[in-house]
C-alpha cells in the first residue's frame, strides 16, 4: 500500500476520506495553485489576481476551499471514536482500498454547484457513486456520533427530509442518493456579486483549460486528510492505492 505521507504528530481533531490526484500529478499542482496552498507539503502560494474582484473579497471567497485542501469528498470530516487509534482508521481504509480496483474518471468540467464553483463530472459515474457509498458506510464505525451542536450547525444550512435522515445515520447529509462528487473551487457565492461570480468562472475556466483539454485523472487511490486541530488547515496524511 503506497502511503505517500509521514504518519501524523498524534491524534488528530478530525479525518476524512477524498480522492485527491496524485501529489506529483499536474491535476495535484493546478488544484493546488488555484486554492493558493498544497495540502501535502503545506507550501503556499500568493493568490492570483482574478479582474473584476477586488483581492480582499477574492481572499474571502477562497478561504474555506484553501483551508480544506484540494480534494473531493469521499467521507466527510469526523472526529475518530475515542477507544479506536489512528493506527486503527488507517488499516480500515486499507482493507476498504483493496476491495476496488483504479478505473477512469468522467471528464471534468468548471461549474457552479448550487451556490459555489468546482470540477464537477460531465456525465453520470457508477464507479465514482460506489466508492464515495463504500466509504461512507464502511469508515461510519470509526466516526463519533456528532454532538448536539454539530447537528445543529448542520441543519442550519436547511435541509430537506432525507438530508436530515442521512445526517442523522450517517453524519452528513450528502451522501449516497445525495452524493455528487466535485471539486470545490470556491466557498458560497451566495449574495455575491454576479459580475463577481462571472469573473471567477472565468478565471478557473483559463486556469484548468488545459488540464480539462486531456484525460480526466484516474481514480487510483483514496485519500487521507486530517484536521490537525480545531480549525486548523486539513492536511494529506496518506493516498492509498485501490486494489492493493
Amino acid at each position: 500500500m503506497n502511503e505517500r505521507h509521514a504518519a501524523e504528530p498524534g491524534r488528530a481533531h478530525r479525518y476524512a476520506a477524498y480522492f485527491a490526484p496524485p501529489v506529483e500529478s499536474d491535476w495535484w499542482e493546478a488544484g493546488s495553485r488555484w486554492l493558493g496552498r498544497c495540502a501535502a507539503s503545506g507550501r503556499t502560494w500568493p493568490q492570483s489576481d482574478i479582474d473584476g474582484v477586488p483581492p480582499e473579497q477574492l481572499r474571502r471567497l477562497m478561504a474555506a476551499p484553501r483551508r480544506y485542501g484540494w480534494h473531493a469528498t469521499l467521507t466527510a470530516p469526523f472526529t475518530l471514536r475515542p477507544q479506536i487509534e489512528a493506527s486503527g482508521l488507517r488499516a480500515g481504509l486499507r482493507m476498504l482500498c483493496q476491495a476496488w480496483k483504479p478505473f477512469d474518471m468522467p471528464a471534468l468540467k468548471v461549474a457552479l454547484l448550487d451556490d459555489f464553483l468546482a470540477l464537477v463530472p460531465a456525465g453520470p459515474s457508477t464507479a465514482l457513486r460506489a466508492v464515495a457509498d463504500a466509504c461512507v458506510t464502511g469508515l461510519h464505525a470509526f466516526a463519533e456520533p456528532l454532538s448536539p451542536a454539530e447537528l445543529q450547525r448542520r441543519r442550519a444550512a436547511g435541509l430537506t427530509p432525507e438530508e436530515d435522515a442521512l445526517l442523522l445515520r450517517w453524519g452528513y447529509p450528502f451522501v449516497l442518493d445525495r452524493f455528487r462528487f466535485h471539486m470545490s473551487l470556491t466557498g458560497s457565492l451566495r449574495g455575491v456579486e454576479p459580475a463577481v461570480v462571472a469573473a471567477l468562472e472565468a478565471a478557473a475556466q483559463r486556469h484548468f483549460a488545459p488540464l480539462l483539454a486531456l484525460p480526466p485523472p484516474r481514480f487510483e487511490a483514496i485519500s487521507l486528510f486530517a484536521e490537525p486541530s480545531p480549525g486548523a488547515d486539513f492536511v494529506c496524511l496518506a493516498q492509498m492505492e485501490l486494489g492493493l
